[in-house]
């Protein structure tokens, strides 16, 4: 896998960062037209993040904001904005800066980006680190060969050992001589001896 030292993901984060920038801007200056509105979801633990500590005892770790009728004071930054809100009927004032938003979205025009989070990337990194690494590496040896000393398992349902019956003897053939068994520690002439090391991984 290819390492992109100059992160293209990095550089489009901040450009489309920078749009929700100058949209927050033209609202600033003139307001929201029409039936558009802002819908913001942004990390409350990201650095740099202001609000009261009661909002922050509330959402932790996110949050999600509309601006469309009842907020004031928008003040756009070059790094972040400020905007006020109301919260149960008491008016608050959060600080957010851009890196801290995770989603944005014009629901009006079914427009909306989303931007991941560091701890996202950190999972990327990871998952490319492994990818990495090779099969060589991630790779478990593989389990050496070993041939079975004892019969199969008897089918589901049967004895755990087989019962042995009498054996009967066969009714003697005339006109034909008794055929000499082979002998156990030769194999035929046209058998094929094969050796474990086939089996085994080279």
């Amino acid at each position: 896998m290819v390492t992109d030292h100059i992160r293209y993901d990095l550089l489009v984060q901040e450009a489309l960062r920078s749009v929700v920038k100058r949209v927050l801007e033209t609202v600033e200056r003139n307001g929201l037209p029409g039936e558009h509105h802002c819908f913001i979801s942004f990390r409350t633990d990201a650095p740099g993040v202001q609000m009261s500590p009661a909002l922050r005892q509330r959402f932790p770790r996110e949050m999600s904001i509309i601006l469309q009728h009842q907020f004031f004071g928008l003040k756009v930054g070059d790094t972040a904005f400020d905007v006020g809100l109301h919260f149960g009927g008491i008016p608050e004032r959060l600080h957010i800066p851009f890196d801290a938003i995770m989603q944005y979205g014009d629901p009006s025009v079914g427009f909306q980006l989303s931007f991941p989070s560091d701890e996202d990337d950190e999972e990327e990194m990871l998952a490319a680190e492994e990818t990495e690494t090779g099969d060589d590496e991630m790779s478990p040896a593989p389990a050496p060969v070993k041939l079975a000393e004892t019969p199969p398992p008897a089918p589901r349902g049967a004895a755990s050992e087989p019962t042995l019956l009498p054996a009967k003897a066969a009714p003697a053939k005339p006109n034909r001589a008794p055929r000499e068994p082979a002998p156990r520690d030769e194999a035929p002439a046209d058998a094929k001896v094969v050796s474990i090391d086939a089996f085994r991984k080279k």
